[in-house]
């Protein structure tokens, strides 16, 4: 479906400046694409054709070892391209990972073709893609430094608090898992660990925060 271009200004002013004839020679080559929750963006292997930019809902883009285990790479969220998807149209390879749907979801979708015409014609658009490109490694990288280099009980204790604003986790120990870059063994010991110190009630399927304040304290801490 084509967009008007009235209502994609937000979007399309960091690409282009405030050049109307760009802005509406970029909206008669933007698509809106509208993806349920649970649908596969895209898979190992697959060839990237467009470039995308979420306008509503979130991505979720992970890897799958080969034992099966799900790690989390990152989301993409409104106003966020897709990192993964930026490297597959520059070097012409095919995805090597996986983003799913988290929830309904619209983004701006840009051909290939039209993508690389406008990368090389359009001195903004070629920045404000790198610029979105390099901010996005700098974010897994920092995901990165987190899981190698910051206990697991810390990140646990900050994943918690961040989700439970109202007292309550909805999450499988799969879900926390996939989520820390770790195995659900391993998540299912520390959560019965902060259970016998009272910092949390397990119930199937959710996780009840018990002690904010010390829960908040150890996901304060720099080791």
């Amino acid at each position: 479906m084509a967009v008007d271009a009235s209502s994609l200004d937000k979007l399309l002013l960091p690409w282009t400046g405030k050049s109307e004839a760009e802005i509406e020679r970029l909206a008669g080559a933007v698509d809106i694409v509208r993806l349920p929750a649970g649908f596969q963006a895209f898979s190992p292997g697959s060839p990237c054709q467009s470039y995308l930019v979420v306008l509503e809902g979130s991505v979720r883009v992970q890897m799958l070892s080969e034992n099966g285990r799900e790690i989390l790479l990152y989301r993409v969220h409104p106003g966020e391209s897709c990192v993964l998807t930026t490297a597959c149209l520059l070097g012409a390879e095919s995805y090597p990972a996986e983003g799913v749907v988290e929830t309904d979801t619209v983004a701006a979708s840009i051909p290939i073709g039209r993508f690389k015409t406008f990368l090389a014609e359009s001195e903004t658009f070629r920045n404000q893609v790198f610029t979105s490109f390099g901010r996005r490694i700098s974010d897994i990288l920092t995901r990165m430094e987190e899981t190698v280099f910051r206990r697991l009980d810390v990140r646990l204790a900050r994943l918690l608090t961040d989700s439970g604003a109202d007292g309550i986790v909805t999450a499988t120990h799969q879900d926390i898992a996939a989520e820390l870059g770790t195995a659900r063994e391993v998540v299912s010991r520390q959560l019965k660990a902060f259970e016998r110190d009272n910092l949390v009630a397990l119930q199937r399927g959710r996780i009840e925060i018990v002690n904010r304040r010390r829960l908040a304290e150890l996901a304060a801490s720099v080791t």
